[in-house]
């Protein structure tokens, strides 16, 4: 018994060491010039975020009646705190909501995030009923809308392509799986996709909204090293959507919507981190605007922001 424990023991050793081995040299593979940035000198990151985000829903434009309206809707602002491991390349977060525990925070979010110096991206879904607002029908006034009788559902996905990867990393500026040590910019492709359907009702008033629209485009990213230890990043991949699909009805009246240039997509990202010998800490934002349609006819404007506090440990 304690010879074949002692064989499986040694054999799972040799599995460990083997896949181990695999996983440094495909993190230590230099696809990338070093004089302008290196992987860090450890194997593991530790990392504690605090994180905050909100959401901004407008709309306006004319009924089939020709009555004029607008409707204005605000998430409540989220704030999680996380937990994340990466070990070469490989990571894994946990999230929580304090306010979601206490019952207080309702809503359902999921994030995914993949930045790599090649491609990479955020994807971004939101169940939201922690919302407040009002709609405006002309001559009738405001009506605010009770936060009960309002839920909207949102998918973001932002992905890019950076020419200058070599010398250019969006992972030294969001996950730290890489240090900058020169400045460096690239051009970036940009490809986008919204996806949300949302409901309000108030006084006998209701308003429903559908729309999933994508965009392609292009944008430059800035890596900027100041100092040895410090790193300033700022980014914007406007993107001009090539398909929509998008309808709203007031009080089952429906609000046509009509294209008008431009329509588009814009995401920016920015940071601020600074590196010591062992740890890092720093700030970072990704910042989603949405605009399609005419003020004359149907129009419908979204934004999306996440901010991001960190402090990580690589050991």
């Amino acid at each position: 018994m304690s010879m074949t424990a002692g064989a499986e023991t040694k054999g799972l050793k040799k599995v460990i060491h083997k896949v181990d081995s695999v996983l440094a040299a495909k993190y230590m593979r230099t696809k990338f010039d070093t004089n302008y940035m290196s992987r860090p000198a450890t194997k593991l990151i530790l990392t504690g975020r605090v994180n905050f985000s909100g959401t901004r829903i407008r709309s306006e434009g004319l009924l089939d009646n020709h009555q004029r309206f607008k409707t204005k809707m605000d998430a409540d602002f989220k704030t999680t705190v996380s937990v994340g491991v990466n070990y070469m390349g490989l990571g894994l977060n946990l999230a929580l909501n304090p306010a979601k525990l206490a019952g207080k925070y309702h809503d359902f979010e999921l994030n995914f995030t993949k930045y790599g110096n090649c491609w990479g991206g955020e994807v971004s879904y939101q169940n939201a009923k922690n919302f407040s607002g009002w709609i405006d029908k002309e001559g009738e006034g405001e009506k605010d809308l009770p936060t009960e009788n309002m839920q909207v559902k949102t998918l973001n996905v932002n992905l890019y392509y950076a020419f200058n990867h070599r010398r250019f990393s969006y992972p030294a500026a969001f996950s730290q799986t890489f240090i900058q040590r020169r400045s460096a910019g690239s051009l970036l492709l940009a490809a986008s996709y919204q996806g949300q359907w949302g409901n309000a009702e108030a006084d006998g008033h209701s308003l429903n909204m559908r729309q999933n629209n994508i965009g392609i485009g292009a944008g430059y990213g800035y890596n900027c090293v100041p100092s040895e230890k410090w790193l300033l990043h700022i980014s914007a991949l406007p993107t001009f959507i090539v398909y929509s699909k998008t309808s709203a009805s007031m009080d089952g009246k429906d609000a046509p919507l009509h294209y008008h240039f431009p329509e588009v997509i814009i995401t920016s990202r920015g940071a601020v981190v600074r590196n010591f010998k062992r740890s890092f800490m720093g700030m970072s934002m990704v910042f989603n605007f949405t605009n399609v349609g005419d003020d004359n006819s149907l129009s419908l404007k979204n934004v999306r922001w996440l901010v991001r506090a960190f402090y990580g440990v690589r050991l």
